[in-house]
């Protein structure tokens, strides 16, 4: 495994390029949501656009990349940006593979903000399953489906699927309701990787430290570094995790 993906905490979902969706508006904001990433000890970001109403591009992200890393390069900030995408569970199947974390097989999969039901887990996982690829569950704490009966969506789910937490959540930026389903989660073991889904400055920024000490709190701080750190490291790679 690279080593320096593991030499430090790793934002696998995190919308920090300009001018694409409802992330930052310019460079020098990104610039900024990097820096305020590496005073949290965040030293690679996956960039994560929303791939939903507005398809873009691999071309056009692996190029937004490059010239936010080369900015980032000339003024010495030492945090990687790595390829990635937030992506739709109603996204055709075949697309999909356009859009892997780093070129991997592991997959950002979002579902509808106001609800999950269980054919959406069931047969559109399966599908994306069956396809070669395995997919990351975002932010399920915010879904008001699993705010609701939290247990009966962890029935829905089978091996080959992970969650991941986002950090606010667990410091109650979403409100209590959030912060109690995503602490109960973890409490149950389903979760497997922490990250920001960072949007802006102003509005999430890049922070994690907060949610990591929440974690610490309810898992114990092997288990909350390894959610922020070894675990999407092992992404990034294309391993399994632990």
């Amino acid at each position: 495994m690279n080593r320096r993906l593991v030499s430090k905490r790793i934002d696998l979902h995190c919308h920090i390029l300009p001018g694409l969706d409802d992330g930052p508006e310019n460079l020098d904001e990104s610039i900024r949501m990097a820096e305020i990433a590496w005073s949290e000890r965040i030293g690679n970001i996956v960039a994560t656009p929303h791939i939903r109403e507005n398809i873009f591009s691999p071309e056009l992200i692996r190029e937004k990349i490059r010239v936010l890393n080369e900015a980032l390069n000339k003024r010495d900030i030492p945090v990687e940006i790595h390829y990635g995408a937030d992506v739709s569970v109603r996204l055709p199947t075949e697309l999909m593979r356009s859009y892997t974390l780093n070129g991997t097989g592991y997959i950002l999969i979002e579902f509808p903000y106001t609800h999950i039901t269980p054919s959406m887990v069931r047969e559109r996982l399966f599908a994306i399953m069956t396809a070669g690829l395995t997919p990351i569950l975002t932010h399920p704490e915010r879904n008001p489906s699993v705010i609701r009966d939290p247990d009966a969506f962890i029935d829905l789910l089978s091996e080959g699927m992970y969650l991941q937490l986002t950090a606010s959540s667990l410091t109650g930026e979403f409100g209590e309701e959030v912060r109690a389903c995503a602490s109960y989660l973890l409490k149950r073991r389903v979760v497997d990787l922490i990250a920001t889904d960072a949007h802006s400055v102003r509005w999430r920024p890049p922070l994690i430290e907060d949610a990591v000490e929440a974690a610490r709190r309810i898992v114990g701080e092997d288990v909350a570094e390894r959610l922020v750190s070894e675990n999407p490291a092992r992404v990034l790679t294309g391993g399994p995790l632990g």
